[in-house]
């Protein structure tokens, strides 16, 4: 338990005690930091506002290290915004002060019965990466620059990779069941994206399928490879019959001078 207010601390040590836990604290980030990296924790309880380091940072660092002990956040503060920045950095669970201790003690009951769970804080397809906890995203080495329905749009996508997502599946999560907007908004975000995210690195990851909906690609790369790539600066000059003759009888087209095929 990392707890900086010492009458805190010293109640829910010896509550917990009295459910039948062995407790270890501690009063500052840091240290509850080190004590969390060093020890394989059945749960940890962890006050946001800490001295030296905050509560977030420090399940941020957890997380990023590969330490998945269920996590449950306590806060003064009942804020939204709290409530998400703690789930996002990789909190299992939130209880805003002041609580019943029954109340917490339910809580890691719940938690210690659902164990630790690895789930990669980065999440990564192909070239495509998202950090959904910072909100940012990447293609290869170059950050993407998203709007926030945008970055939604994307990891629901790259959480789901090479599955068929139909328009009201994304609408219902992206943006809600009560969202009274154009019938069309999926396939417009869709077309942002496209141009943030496979039109500057020649990709085309993001598929329609007919009738259905959108599919991220499970493998994708920084740009297409094979046949009809224009990989060969001189095969810029192709006109599209010749392109689409290649891609369907790669032997077809003229040689150029002095070119062999095998």
């Amino acid at each position: 338990m990392v707890e900086d207010e010492s009458r805190m601390r010293d109640l829910l040590e010896r509550g917990l005690g009295e459910e039948g836990y062995s407790v270890d604290t501690a009063q500052d980030g840091p240290s509850g930091l080190w004590m969390a990296l060093e020890n394989d924790y059945s749960a940890i309880v962890l006050d946001l506002m800490l001295p030296r380091l905050d509560g977030i940072a420090v399940c941020e660092r957890l997380r990023a290290a590969g330490r998945w002990a269920p996590v449950i956040m306590l806060t003064a503060r009942g804020e939204m915004d709290d409530r998400v920045r703690g789930l996002d950095a990789g909190a299992d669970d939130y209880l805003a002060k002041p609580f019943g201790f029954a109340e917490l003690a339910a809580r890691l009951r719940a938690l210690v019965r659902r164990g630790s769970t690895e789930r990669p804080p980065v999440l990564t397809v192909g070239s495509l990466t998202l950090d959904p906890a910072r909100r940012r995203a990447w293609r290869g080495s170059t950050p993407l620059d998203l709007s926030p329905k945008e970055f939604s749009l994307l990891e629901m996508f790259v959480r789901h990779p090479g599955e068929v997502l139909s328009r009201t599946r994304i609408l219902e999560q992206v943006w809600d069941f009560a969202y009274m907007g154009t019938s069309n908004v999926v396939d417009q975000y869709v077309t942002y994206l496209r141009r943030k995210v496979d039109k500057p690195f020649g990709s085309t990851d993001i598929e329609t399928v007919r009738g259905v909906g959108y599919r991220l690609k499970s493998g994708s790369h920084d740009a297409p490879q094979g046949i009809g790539a224009l990989n060969d600066p001189q095969d810029r000059y192709c006109d599209p019959e010749q392109l689409d003759q290649v891609k369907r009888y790669p032997t077809s087209l003229p040689r150029r001078e002095g070119e062999t095929r095998e």
